[in-house]
């Protein structure tokens, strides 16, 4: 007969096959683990009001043109591009958004003491806002909160650059060397630091449980971290709006509202 642990477990088994509530099961391993790591995607700041990227509501969903945006060549060759992805920068939501409860919940994880690592695919910076601290936290694909010049090292504050864009200049350059200013983010044809991608995947070995929030784990290298923990014998709990491509390594798939769910798992 089996065990009610194993029907747990099996009602866990993914958002796609209508089984019941997969919670109980999916915080039974978090609460049993001692040290996780958690990966997040766009999706945790969608109530922070930032919208995702390749979501039924996501940006490049709605416009495939503004992919373009994050495209190292594109932004480097094009200066029309480089005017519209500052527009961009200056009207984005994500400038003035605030935390959101799933933020918080992941701040409530790191005070239990089990937290290791957050791995975020965000260039947002709510994480660190929200509380969780700052060496814990790898950026992996930058932060659009700094700015940094591709010829030299001049860095600044988004804020800085947003003063100059708001007095009228379009496409401000480095007032160091006169080269081009980009967000300190990782584009498309750009190398993520390898250093940071060494200390996720260091982390993603040495975790006894991942937790994925909020991504469609589609883009590698990063969505390699969920089967690297997995062969490394790691539990995965993968949370998202909709079904995601790793949901069959996982050992327990939570869909639907972030915001309701990762504080309900953390409780």
């Amino acid at each position: 007969m089996a065990s009610q642990q194993d029907d747990m477990k099996a009602s866990a088994s993914g958002c796609a096959s209508g089984l019941a509530n997969p919670l109980p099961w999916a915080k039974s391993l978090l609460d049993h683990a001692k040290r996780v790591v958690v990966l997040t995607g766009a999706g945790i700041s969608t109530d922070s009001g930032i919208p995702d990227f390749r979501g039924p509501e996501g940006l490049w969903t709605r416009d495939p043109e503004a992919e373009k945006l994050s495209d190292i060549c594109y932004y480097l060759s094009d200066p029309e591009i480089r005017k519209k992805a500052w527009r961009s920068r200056v009207e984005s939501p994500a400038m003035g958004s605030h935390p959101n409860a799933g933020h918080h919940a992941l701040v409530a994880l790191e005070q239990r003491g089990v937290l290791h690592t957050l791995v975020t695919q965000n260039i947002d910076g709510l994480h660190q806002l929200a509380g969780n601290a700052t060496e814990r936290v790898i950026e992996i694909h930058g932060t659009m909160r700094l700015v940094r010049c591709m010829s030299c090292s001049y860095r600044v504050p988004m804020e800085e650059v947003v003063e100059r864009l708001n007095a009228g200049e379009t496409d401000p350059d480095c007032p160091a060397c006169g080269g081009i200013l980009k967000s300190a983010t990782i584009s498309f044809g750009q190398n993520l630091v390898l250093e940071d991608l060494a200390r996720a995947e260091r982390a993603a070995q040495g975790c006894d449980l991942l937790l994925a929030v909020g991504s469609t784990l589609s883009v590698y290298p990063v969505a390699g971290l969920v089967p690297l923990a997995k062969h490394s014998g790691a539990k995965i709990v993968i949370v998202n709006g909709e079904p995601t491509a790793m949901d069959s390594l996982a050992d327990a798939v939570l869909c639907g509202g972030i915001g309701d769910l990762l504080p309900s798992l953390i409780a």
